[in-house]
């Protein structure tokens, strides 16, 4: 099998880990840069997408980075420019961008919900409220979101903001997809399960054990089926096989990456 992205340009956002690891947007822009993709990745903080680029550089690859706050409209339409003056076309988007807040609807601030909407679901609004014309005239494209099951199932932590937005992006997702089938755009989500992530290390251990980390992943692999989480690379060929042209008549599609949870938990 050839590079399956080859000559394809993506454009990556959250491109860059939160800590030290492998988060789901670092893995996806270093896969999809092996497949032959030209990166454009793109992450609130530079230095985390230029340490993903130096990966890409080492490996022969092809990456440009850029700073965005994606939840800002003229950020992202300066970012979709800039991709365009650089490569000269977008084949795929693939949205990383997420946060994580603890709180239910009593617990958590309306200023905590305002920011998880914006950086999760008004995001994914703005980069194809930006990219879809550029596809469109293209008469092609890929878009890839990153939602979850907490989108579909209750995971015993109240986190409404997050399980609220990760709903919303399937169905954003599948409303692009039937609006742009005909004109050669497709559209996918992934549902990642219980994942091994810095942001999963970061945002969620006060929730599990009192801040304990390693209690934390612990009671998060022994919920899972196969007695494990999941892991960046896991959701990245996911990602890869949705972008590619493997994946041409998938459209409007939930491609659940979580070990069989889901079917554990009814």
């Amino acid at each position: 099998m050839g590079k399956r992205l080859q000559d394809k340009v993506a454009i990556v956002t959250g491109a860059g880990a939160i800590g030290p690891g492998w988060g789901n947007g670092k893995a996806t822009a270093v896969l999809f840069a092996r497949e032959g993709a030209k990166v454009f990745a793109v992450d609130l903080h530079l230095a985390a997408a230029e340490e993903t680029k130096k990966i890409i550089d080492a490996e022969g690859g092809s990456c440009t980075t850029y700073q965005a706050d994606v939840s800002q409209s003229a950020d992202v339409a300066a970012l979709v420019e800039r991709c365009l003056a650089t490569y000269g076309r977008v084949d795929v988007l693939h949205n990383n961008v997420g946060i994580v807040e603890v709180g239910g609807c009593v617990e958590a601030s309306e200023e905590s919900w305002d920011r998880v909407n914006a950086v999760n679901l008004k995001s994914i609004f703005l980069t194809c409220k930006y990219v879809l014309p550029h596809m469109v005239r293209q008469g092609r494209g890929a878009i890839v979101n990153i939602s979850s099951i907490t989108g579909i199932r209750w995971l015993g932590v109240p986190y409404v903001s997050y399980s609220a937005t990760k709903a919303a992006i399937t169905q954003l997702t599948q409303s692009i997809a039937m609006q742009y089938a005909k004109q050669g755009i497709r559209a996918n989500s992934i549902l990642p399960g219980l994942m091994n992530t810095p942001m999963v290390a970061q945002s969620l251990a006060d929730a599990y054990a009192d801040g304990d980390v390693e209690e934390m992943l612990a009671i998060r692999n022994s919920q899972c089926p196969t007695g494990k989480m999941g892991d960046a690379w896991d959701v990245a060929y996911a990602a890869l096989f949705l972008a590619s042209d493997e994946a041409k008549y998938i459209t409007g599609t939930q491609l659940v990456v979580d070990g069989g949870l889901t079917c554990k938990i009814a």
